[in-house]
């Protein structure tokens, strides 16, 4: 199972300085604490950070499919990331649970969506409704197989 989260915080510095082995060590940490010895054995199988955005702050984590009850319902434990010799307090709000990186990325497509939908009800200017408009119209899955079909056939050819 693919685990879709975003870590929240207050501190704008913690979103520059994640790195997938801390919050890999964080959410082992947490799972520990929570299920013992024997969660932390049936989660760390297979358990992986496969991506990680440091600038939106999204997750998606891997565990196999028997345990990721365990691992879903100790993320809420985690409350500080360490990087640096710094610990950084957040936490990691889990979005959605799918079963393949498509389904995971098809939700946060439109996730993201909703989320400018707000903010566009909330414009002061029509400056900052139109940028929001802009990024609103480019959120499609289609747009990005294009592009990164693009970018290929431009490496062939040089």
């Amino acid at each position: 199972r693919y685990v879709l989260c975003e870590v929240v915080s207050e501190d704008p510095r913690c979103r520059q300085c994640i790195e997938d082995r801390a919050l890999g060590l964080a959410v082992r940490d947490a799972i520990a604490r929570v299920h013992g010895d024997y969660g932390l054995a049936c989660c760390s199988i297979s358990f992986t950070v496969k991506y990680l955005n440091a600038y939106t702050g999204t997750v998606l984590l891997r565990c196999r499919k028997d345990s990721y009850r365990l691992l879903c319902s100790a993320l809420p434990f985690v409350r500080y990331l360490e990087s640096r010799a710094q610990r950084y307090p957040c936490f990691l709000n889990t979005l959605h649970v799918g079963g393949t990186i498509r389904t995971c990325q098809k939700f946060l497509i439109q996730y993201n969506r909703t989320q400018l939908l707000r903010l566009l009800q909330n414009c002061k200017n029509e400056e900052e409704r139109q940028c929001i408009q802009k990024s609103l119209l480019s959120c499609s899955l289609t747009e990005e197989q294009s592009q990164s079909g693009d970018e290929e056939e431009d490496d062939g050819t040089e």
